[in-house]
């Protein structure tokens, strides 16, 4: 089985595009794990409030802009994911910085189109 993907921002609302990544994920197979600041469902997958303890996690996809971030910073290098996709809007110098820094690789690019296009 795939390694995780852990999705950063994500609500119940279908419009979002966080919640239409885990819409594609789960499609395409994938595990997924949820973050929000509202705890719920999408798809099957549960959102759950920040931080909890997980391990294992092969990407991190973000739809945060930089100002929210600043409280996750920590929780995502400690996490130690082989990627973290900073979708349109989610660009933050000062975390790609710390990333690439920690070997982390930095992908700036849409999970949508991604998975639609088979480069996830």
């Amino acid at each position: 089985m795939e390694k995780p993907t852990l999705v950063i921002g994500t609500s119940t609302n279908p419009g979002r595009y966080a919640n239409m990544a885990i819409k594609s994920l789960v499609a395409k197979g994938f595990q997924v794990i949820a973050i929000g600041l509202r705890e719920g469902t999408a798809y099957g997958v549960r959102i759950v409030k920040p931080f909890p303890e997980i391990s294992g996690v092969d990407t991190i996809t973000l739809y945060l802009g930089r100002k929210n971030q600043a409280s996750y910073q920590d929780y995502i290098l400690g996490l130690k994911p082989r990627r973290v996709i900073f979708n349109p809007g989610s660009e933050n110098d000062e975390l790609e910085e710390r990333l690439e820094q920690a070997g982390i690789d930095v992908v700036h690019d849409c999970t949508l189109v991604m998975l639609h296009q088979g480069r996830y």
